[in-house]
């Protein structure tokens, strides 16, 4: 099987944390082209998994849930009913408030382009969903269960780009205000395949802020 995946594309981040804690062999990482990226994904997104015989299976909470059933051990989702929604509520904050928000705030980086009134609406999206977690995020250092699952896939990613998005547009880190959410955070840092993912998520971003840098001396020079 083959992953369309990006370094810093939180939702790619996410399958790959789950590839990962999972142990599963045999899955190649590969970045989009522009060649033929039509054909493998319609709408432009990442990440999408090839499976051996060529189908696709795009969006990253279907190509999850497709990888549970698929390789079921270790278990990411609850042992019952009631714990797998405890989890994928916790994965749903995390990707509708945190991740869909911040996507759109990367554009607004810019003060000069910058629309004051879209900024505040959608960093006061995120601020909601950590403060929303509080209620939710375990004490033990996972999101939920006490142990590893889906809500701790999407969530690293997701909290790593409100720290690091976030202070870019000129919006305070929420995180540092929400103790049980802080204390997770820096808790899931330490584990192996969190760690993983951050450095992977670390080096997109340096990435992205080299090529930032240089579109900025052209304009510059222009």
């Amino acid at each position: 099987m083959k992953l369309y995946s990006g370094d810093l594309s939180p939702f790619s981040a996410k399958v790959r944390m789950q590839i990962y804690a999972k142990g599963i062999e045999g899955i190649t990482f590969e970045r989009p082209t522009t060649a033929a990226w039509g054909e493998i994904s319609p709408i432009g997104r990442i990440p999408v998994l090839q499976l051996d015989d060529g189908q696709l299976i795009p969006e990253s909470e279907v190509i999850a849930e497709y990888l549970e059933e698929i390789f079921p051990n270790p278990r990411l989702l609850g042992a019952t009913p009631l714990e797998s929604a405890r989890i994928r509520t916790v994965s749903r904050l995390a990707d509708i408030y945190l991740l869909n928000n911040i996507f759109m705030l990367a554009g607004q980086t810019r003060r000069s382009t910058r629309n004051e009134g879209m900024r505040d609406l959608l960093a006061a999206q995120v601020v909601r969903g950590v403060g929303a977690l509080e209620r939710y995020v375990g004490t033990d250092g996972f999101a939920v269960s006490g142990r590893l699952t889906i809500a701790d896939c999407t969530l690293v990613p997701a909290l790593f780009l409100t720290q690091n998005i976030l202070p870019g547009v000129d919006v305070e880190d929420p995180v540092p205000a929400q103790p049980k959410v802080a204390a997770y955070w820096s808790a899931i840092q330490q584990n192996e395949h969190a760690a993983r993912v951050l450095v992977e998520l670390r080096r997109g971003l340096e990435e992205r802020q080299a090529w930032l840098r240089a579109q900025a001396a052209e304009r510059a020079d222009a």
